[in-house]
């Protein structure tokens, strides 16, 4: 996945705070609206500011939903950080570390974004699918092949990612009120089977020859 273009440079203090204040109207917007329904100028009028200096800090509507939908770094380390977590805890420490991350007000909003943006974005969803396939499913499991590999990943992320859009995005009850603890032992033992208990792979099928 390419990194997300940097912002062009301006006074730091005032580039800041104003491509932030951007960020955050246009995140919005995009995961409510759509890319269609976004567009640079109610970007600008939203955060306040004229369009011209939105194109000059992100030049295009695409980049700026590239930025707006790139998963902070913090959250893909602390990931990583986690698969080294031994073996047979891996199923709860994934859950916690979630858990962790949208119950902070400086990355829920971001999270929240990007997994609603992803609902109707092609080029988001091909983002998140890349995130699933290279980092939710962490250097524990390079030893599978690649099929087994996608097939794990792609179920440990059905846990993670459903249990994120039932308590905060959906906040389905009971599921959204229930302790830090409690969704742990619920949902870690399912995460942690997916890593370790046989699973039905599937497979690319061969194409036949003529």
């Amino acid at each position: 996945m390419a990194p997300a273009k940097s912002i062009k440079a301006g006074p730091r203090d005032e580039r800041g705070v104003l491509a932030t204040r951007i960020i955050e109207v246009a995140r919005a917007s995009f995961a409510e609206h759509g890319k269609a329904g976004t567009s640079i100028r109610s970007v600008a009028r939203g955060a306040d500011v004229d369009p011209a200096l939105v194109y000059h800090y992100f030049g295009t509507k695409d980049t700026l939903l590239d930025v707006c939908t790139t998963p902070p770094p913090e959250f893909l380390e602390s990931v990583a950080i986690t698969w080294s977590t031994s073996r047979e805890e891996l199923g709860a420490s994934l859950v916690a570390n979630l858990l962790k991350f949208w119950n902070n007000d400086s990355f829920s909003p971001i999270l929240r974004a990007i997994l609603l943006i992803a609902a109707h974005d092609e080029a988001t969803r091909a983002k998140l699918r890349f995130v699933v396939e290279h980092a939710l499913m962490g250097p524990g499991l390079v030893e599978l092949d690649a099929a087994e590999r996608a097939t794990r990943a792609s179920l440990v992320a059905s846990q993670l990612m459903g249990l994120a859009l039932m308590r905060y995005v959906w906040k389905i009850e009971p599921i959204s009120s229930m302790t830090h603890d409690d969704v742990i032992a619920n949902v870690g033992p399912n995460v942690q089977r997916f890593i370790d208990e046989p699973v039905i792979v599937s497979r690319p099928r061969q194409s036949r020859r003529a």
